[in-house]
């Protein structure tokens, strides 16, 4: 830096020479004739001493000023290292002091690893005297006691379950109970809330028609001549007609409810008319059949509307109107599967559920009985298929599909849908029961008991829908009576089927007999 400073100054007055030259020149040519040459000579020479003289004392101070930077730059340079020097010095102390502590923490560790491996040498020693003193005292008490280590550790375990088991038990009766009483009080509300505000009449379906006429004289006339106007008349509705000495009526007969409407229409029909003939009676059947089929769309669609459910296909409502005139267990199918509905979106609305979807699986969880008849197949895989066919909502497939715990249901809709179809079809009145499937669900009942170990009697009661069963009370403890009530139960729901709820009762009881003589 002092160099470059030199330099500039050297520079300047070089140029500040060649400027006076080239002025003196100038000059000297201008008055080349006024004046004379020793003049300006005399006066260049004097104007580059003064330049000289100029320069040599900025040369001076430049140098000067080089000087003073340097040494002051010296200065600080040395004070920054006198600075480092004792930081360094510092921090080698700091180094010295964290190896000895170093040092220090070694002998330490080496002397407790010195402690440890004694301890340990101890301890193994002791271990050994505990493992034969432990032999000694298992051998002392096989001696006491006349068994071995085997058989005392089966007896311990049987100890163990034995009290496991009853705790078990006890336990199993007390959250039972607890969980049977909140579920009970929730369930009971919603269910008598559901079914006072659903409350439907039921009126047991026949299998038979009665035909009002206005005079015995119109039985003369259906028969026909040689009979030919009944037999066709049965032949094209295929309905089977009584004619006794029931005044003034005629009975129809038939499994087929459809067939049997067709039948009573035709005829009513016909007495209207009065003219019966085989081409009449063909002609009114033919009518009557069209308005069956309408009837059928009608009540479909009036069923839909009652419901409240909207945008089930048009094929599916034909066929919910056909099961207007089928019966199960004397109960009207599409009654029974208005009321299921009604009863599902009434629960649905409690639980806080998809009121309209409930109502919907409701409605159509017995579609399958519209065409059991016509094909092969139980009610619910035929009716799953038609609502897979349609397109319906999977909730409801399941619903449709679970209805009678034949599948598992996947949502709480679908287990909804199995109470309200347990509700309706368990109301008293709503169906009938033949005597022969009644003795043989009791019969069922007594066997699945009588099967089970520690079991003397059992007894079928309240129409089946108790079963009470006694037990020996030297096979059979308190304890296990829990588990026995349970396992029945599991049993019973998965072998019979039977509406509403079975109570199994289990009875141990012990008597003591004595003779004062």
């Amino acid at each position: 830096m002092p160099d470059l400073k030199t330099i500039i100054i050297v520079l300047v007055c070089v140029l500040i020479t060649a400027v006076i030259t080239a002025i003196v020149t100038s000059v000297y040519q201008k008055k080349a004739a006024a004046s004379t040459v020793g003049n300006a000579e005399e006066k260049a020479r004097e104007i580059i001493d003064e330049a000289l003289k100029t320069a040599e004392s900025k040369k001076r101070e430049a140098l000067l000023e080089v000087k003073e930077e340097s040494i002051r730059t010296k200065n600080e340079l040395d004070k920054e290292i006198k600075e480092r020097r004792a930081e360094a010095q510092r921090y080698e102390r700091r180094v010295q002091q964290k190896e000895e502590n170093i040092d220090k923490k070694a002998d330490a560790i080496e002397k407790k690893e010195a402690n440890l491996a004694t301890k340990e040498e101890s301890l193994n020693k002791m271990k050994e005297e505990v493992s034969k003193l432990n032999e000694q005292r298992v051998q002392e008490l096989e001696r006491i006691s006349g068994l071995t280590s085997e058989q005392a550790k089966d007896y311990l375990l049987k100890i163990v379950e034995d009290e496991v088991k009853h705790e078990t038990a006890v336990m199993i009766k007390e959250l039972e109970s607890r969980a049977k009483e909140e579920a009970d009080k929730k369930a009971k509300e919603y269910v008598v809330s559901a079914i006072q505000r659903c409350a439907a009449d039921h009126v047991s379906e026949t299998t038979i028609s009665v035909v009002q006429l206005p005079s015995d004289e119109m039985k003369g006339r259906i028969i026909g001549r040689e009979g030919r106007n009944i037999r066709t008349l049965e032949t094209m509705t295929g309905v089977d007609l009584i004619i006794d000495d029931t005044p003034e009526a005629v009975i129809l007969s038939g499994f087929d409810p459809i067939r049997r409407e067709v039948a009573r229409i035709a005829l009513e029909k016909l007495i209207v008319d009065g003219r019966i003939h085989p081409a009449r009676i063909e002609e009114m059947v033919e009518k009557a059949q069209k308005e069956v089929e309408v009837m059928i769309k009608e009540e479909g669609e009036a069923a839909t509307l009652e419901v409240g459910v909207h945008g089930i296909h048009p094929e599916l409502i034909r066929l919910l109107g056909k099961m207007k005139f089928r019966t199960s267990y004397g109960q009207n199918a599409l009654k029974h599967s208005i009321e299921v509905a009604q009863l599902s979106g009434l629960l649905a609305a409690e639980m806080g559920l998809d009121v309209r979807l409930a109502k919907r699986a409701g409605l159509l969880h017995d579609i399958g009985k519209a065409v059991d008849h016509e094909m092969e197949g139980s009610h619910i895989q035929l009716g799953v298929e038609l609502c897979r066919k349609y397109k319906e909502n999977s909730i409801v497939i399941n619903a449709v599909e679970s209805h009678h715990g034949d599948v598992e249901a996947t949502s709480l809709i679908a287990c909804i849908v199995q109470a309200a179809d347990t509700i309706s079809a368990a109301r008293p009145g709503a169906r009938r029961e033949t005597l022969e499937t009644y003795t043989s669900r009791l019969k069922q009942l007594e066997e699945i008991t009588n099967n089970f170990k520690g079991v003397d009697k059992s007894f079928a009661i309240q129409a089946g829908r108790e079963i009470r069963v006694m037990v020996v009370p030297e096979q059979v403890t308190d304890a296990d009576m829990v588990l026995m009530a349970r396992e029945i139960s599991k049993q019973i729901e998965a072998e019979l089927e039977y509406p509403g709820q079975i109570k199994v009762n289990v009875i141990r009881e012990s008597r003591v007999i004595d003779y004062a003589k």
